[in-house]
Parts: structure tokens; sequence; C-alpha cells
């Protein structure tokens, strides 16, 4: 993404919050210390642009999509994107020429949600990935050893981001609402500490959802209203968990599920449990469980 496309992003209000505080440097990347941390090799090769394939995994609203955006920016290079939901054959095939035209020490073709391509359209990304003529990055919030093609995976590093931290999340969110440019700094909200604890740990280490609840909380307010712990409850009430069917959240909370049971840990028993149940999961799955647990 260009800083002139940054900067309209920005100067758009009805654009969504999570858009418009979308970090445009890597110094401003949140978490992911284990990547960009001080001692890190990767900033170094980012600002160097010896970068080369890239396989982004991890939760959604961990910043992969960002994070691609940045590394292009950094590397002073163009990014060309692609979202494996709504292409098809002819728009990959279109994408992967315009990457050739401008060169794979210029361009990176990234790919968002890349395990949506089927077996026959990743292949198709093999030959110019191959030969050097495009630089790949992709994204999934799936585990990639599962769902990317062996031959596209062994020619592409693969990085797994983590869930943001509550505390990390709580600072984002206050730095949000003061910042009158992007954030909601012009609302001129005042807020209660614990209700943007609340709204951290609501989110569940995924920082868009984090400001989706905010800006969601703040359009209900008038101007220089207050974010209290009520406001944030009552949005807390109408809320729905990240869960899936037949898929890894399905699988990490019905083994988290187990693990807690085996440990003896009560607590974290029920509320794995709740979550399974609170998702829609099947009660026949449940009790397969249990009994082999």
């Amino acid at each position: 993404m260009s800083s002139n496309h940054m900067d309209e992003v920005e100067n758009q209000p009805s654009a969504p919050l999570a858009e418009r505080m979308r970090p445009q440097k890597l110094a401003d990347v949140r978490g992911q210390v284990h990547l960009l941390g001080k001692d890190c090799l990767l900033p170094k090769l980012i600002r160097e642009n010896r970068i080369g394939n890239l396989i982004l995994s991890g939760p959604p609203g961990t910043g992969k999509t960002t994070l691609a955006t940045v590394i292009a920016e950094e590397s002073g290079c163009k990014l060309i994107k692609l979202n494996a939901v709504t292409s098809n054959v002819a728009e990959l095939r279109e994408s992967l020429k315009l990457a050739k035209y401008y060169g794979a020490g210029k361009c990176f073709l990234f790919v968002d949600e890349i395990h949506r391509f089927n077996k026959a359209q990743q292949d198709l990304l093999l030959p110019d990935i191959e030969s050097g003529e495009a630089r790949l990055i992709g994204a999934t919030t799936h585990n990639p050893r599962y769902y990317v093609n062996d031959p596209l995976l062994s020619r592409s590093q693969l990085f797994t981001l983590k869930s943001l931290e509550v505390s990390e999340i709580k600072k984002t969110l206050i730095d949000c609402l003061q910042d009158e440019k992007r954030g909601l700094g012009l609302s001129k909200c005042s807020f209660e500490a614990k209700a943007i604890l609340q709204i951290a740990r609501l989110s569940e280490g995924d920082l868009r959802k984090a400001y989706n609840i905010l800006e969601i909380i703040v359009e209900g307010l008038s101007i220089q209203g207050n974010i209290s712990e009520d406001a944030v409850e009552l949005f807390a009430s109408e809320r729905s968990i990240r869960y899936d069917r037949d898929e890894d959240e399905h699988y990490d909370t019905a083994s988290a599920l187990i693990k807690s049971m085996r440990g003896n840990d009560p607590d974290a028993s029920l509320y794995w449990l709740a979550k399974m149940l609170v998702g829609g999961e099947d009660p026949r799955f449940i009790a397969r469980r249990l009994v082999i647990f």
C-alpha cells in the first residue's frame, strides 16, 4: 500500500477505525516481539529488501495484512493485493503477470487467505516463484502445514504471528482514543481504565476486534461522553465468541478442555466447556471427548 493510499484512508471518516489505525512503519507494528524485536533478523532483512517468499500465519487480527503492507513500504516495493476468497484463476494470472512486469526485486504479490486457493490455484504460483520472477507473501488464519501445498511451503519462509497480549491491546486502544488524526481523539471521550481493560480482554488477542468494539461503543456516546464499565458490559452481553466448526479453533478448544481436565483444573475445564457449548458445539462431540478422557 502506498503512502498516498494511506493518506486517503486517513482522510476518509467512513473508513473503519481498524483500517485508519493500520501501522505504516515497522516500528509502529504492535506485538510480535518474537519476530520484530530488537535482536531479530527479520526487521533488518525487510529494510534491506532481502526478503524472499513468506507465508504469514496466525489468528485473526494479529497483523498479517499489516505486516505485508509494512514489508512492502519499508522495502520500497509495490504490493499487489489479491484475496483468495474473491479471486479466480484469471485474476491470479493477471496479478502474476503484473508482478513479473515490475520485477521480483521491486514488487510483492500478497495473497490474503491463501488457504482458500485450491491445489491447482496454489500450483499456479509455483513456476514464477521457483524461477524468482515473482515474490509471494501469503497470509492465512489456518495451519499452513495442512492448508498450503508442500511445494509452495518449501519455497517460502513461514512466520507465525501470535495473538496480542491484553496489556498491548489496552495501550493501543488508549493511544487510539488520544489520536486526533486517525483515531477517536476528536470525540473527546473520557474513559475508565477498567473499561478499556475489559475491551482488551473481550477481543481475545484480536486487535481488529478490539478496534471494532471501541468504535461501536464510542459511536453510541455523545461528544465528550465516557467509556464506562457499564457500556462495555452492555456490549459484552450481546457479543459472539470465536469458534468454528471442524477447523483449528474447534480442535484447539477441545484439546484445551481435555488438557484442563487431565491437569485437574476445574475452572479452566468449565471455561472451555462453556465456550464449546455457547459456540454451538454438538453435545455428542463433547460427550465423545469426555469418554476418551
